[in-house]
């Protein structure tokens, strides 16, 4: 083991000197001794918010969900092919799902036609995989109340609703909530253009907060989303707007969900200007700190021999009477987070690619994903659980209903710090925490290793807990607890700064955290 140790320590040397030749181990670290309080909060790569310096061959490298099986298909006369927005949630012993039941057809003279009136539709899980259409008979379509519908146009109470293409509906985690607002929703209206705001006791009968939109100002035809911040004791608004002609997000916050103070545009760091449609914003349920974002990038690429190869030709040339660019534009999925809401740091790499050329695929409405992630059981026996995400395909292609995919991805497992056999490393700027030990979410090859490196504000290791100190920590698993010669106990340090020097090779660390 001190021989496997010993040139393990060769190698990261030599990795470092390679940089520009005089690069030293603790040399380039910054001088700041200004601390990051992360308390016992799960921390994730996502963004470089506590990264001091990454060395070697080390680098922060996005992740892909795995495409699973159909999670539901919107086959009813009431839904079609064009449902849309979706979200997703966990409450209690089952799992939610509302969406957008719509379908787009042509007009004898090739026009674009709305087949049926929008609804929003309602579904059900036991386990988030195998989804349900309950029979609610709250509304009557084409003179049945034998639906899914929680909400369509028309009277609900005494209000008259003009529904406008969409609403999203969430569980309201305030813990001063009324009873009879346990659930709330942004409803898009027609007429006069805005975001009503509605309650509901039990998620499924909903009336309105009050008849006047609470905001104004927007484009409002993508999902519009709100939810309470556990973190901030905050309601936060996201929705689509259009800004210097290109498809922006705004974002608002309120103390009562009725009154939206100052209007913002998201704000992001090093990325360009790019349509964005369904940001699809909210806090990560492991890491309340910090909030995701999952919009859809819209690209038109015209036409092109290459666009031509794609699947669903005929249908897209016919769609692209009405406006070329149903019939040429592309959309994917994002991946993005922020630390106060407003400003993300955008990965402008893909996190969902179109993926494999196959039918319902590299179409416009592709990959909108539903707002929200879901725990769910793996199918390996005996593994953690791991992330649902949801995502449309067959959107408007020419056949009669689209579908909502399920999709997986490791717990935490958007970013990783990776490094490759040649190894790297990751050093964190000065933090204090609460704990007595340290756990990762990380996985090695049967070759690979990392050990971890206390450091104190000057950046000198600290007696203990020295990477000669440091048990070799090797395998797969969301929980790993880090060992020195000592054992594991950091209790002495919480409250002190320190740096976390994480050393690789042929590794990925997906998180990590301070526990008790």
């Amino acid at each position: 083991m001190l021989v496997k140790k010993f040139i393990h320590f060769i190698i990261v040397l030599a990795s470092l000197f390679s940089l520009n030749g005089i690069n030293k181990v603790y040399g380039q670290l910054s001088n700041s001794n200004s601390t990051i309080n992360i308390g016992s909060d799960r921390e994730l790569f996502i963004d470089d918010y506590f990264v001091d310096q990454i060395l070697g061959k080390a680098n922060l490298r996005l992740h892909h969900p795995v495409p699973q099986n159909i999670a539901i298909e919107h086959d009813a006369p009431w839904e079609g092919n064009s449902c849309v927005y979706h979200t997703v949630f966990k409450d209690g012993d089952i799992y939610r799902m509302y969406y957008r039941g719509s379908g787009l057809g042509f007009t004898e003279n090739k026009g674009l036609k709305q087949m049926h009136k929008y609804t929003i539709c309602y579904a059900e899980s036991k386990d988030g995989i195998n989804w349900v259409k309950p029979n609610l008979g709250l509304f009557e379509f084409e003179g049945s109340k034998a639906n899914n519908i929680v909400l369509t146009g028309g009277k609900v109470g005494d209000f008259e609703l003009k529904l406008n293409d969409n609403a999203t509906i969430f569980k309201d985690e305030n813990p001063s909530v009324p009873s009879d607002a346990l659930y709330k929703a942004f409803v898009s209206q027609q007429g006069a253009p805005g975001l009503l705001a509605f309650k509901s006791p039990d998620g499924i009968h909903f009336t309105p907060l009050q008849s006047s939109p609470v905001i104004k100002d927007g484009a409002f035809d993508s999902q519009n989303v709100g939810f309470w911040d556990t973190k901030q004791n905050i309601y936060r608004a996201y929705w689509r707007i259009g800004e210097r002609g290109v498809r922006a997000i705004r974002t608002a916050s309120s103390k009562d969900f009725l009154n939206w103070g100052v209007q913002t545009n998201l704000k992001y760091v090093d990325s360009p200007d790019e349509h964005l449609y369904t940001g699809q914003v909210k806090p990560y349920h492991r890491a309340p700190q910090l909030i995701l974002g999952f919009p859809a990038r819209y690209i038109d690429l015209g036409w092109s021999k290459a666009m031509k190869a794609l699947p669903g030709l005929e249908h897209r040339e016919e769609a692209s009477v009405t406006s070329e660019r149903h019939g040429t534009a592309i959309t994917e999925t994002l991946l993005m987070a922020s630390r106060d809401g407003v400003t993300f740091k955008r990965w402008n790499e893909a996190f969902m690619r179109p993926g494999i050329q196959r039918p319902g695929t590299w179409n416009y409405g592709h990959h909108y994903t539903a707002w929200g992630l879901l725990e769910t059981k793996s199918d390996l026996q005996g593994a953690p659980n791991e992330l649902s995400i949801y995502s449309t395909e067959d959107y408007w292609t020419g056949v009669k209903s689209d579908k909502l995919r399920r999709y997986t991805l490791r717990l935490d497992g958007f970013v990783s710090v990776n490094a490759p056999m040649t190894g790297g490393e990751l050093i964190t700027k000065p933090l204090t925490f609460t704990g007595n030990k340290l756990s990762l979410n990380f996985s090695t090859s049967a070759a690979g290793e990392m050990l971890v490196e206390l450091l104190d504000i000057n950046s000198k290791p600290i007696p203990g807990y020295s990477l000669n100190d440091c048990e070799t920590i090797f395998g797969d698993t969301i929980e790993g607890i880090v060992n020195w010669k000592s054992g594991s106990d950091v209790s002495s340090l919480a409250g002190k700064p320190v740096r976390i020097r994480f050393v690789m090779k042929d590794a990925d660390l997906y998180s990590f955290q301070f526990i008790k």
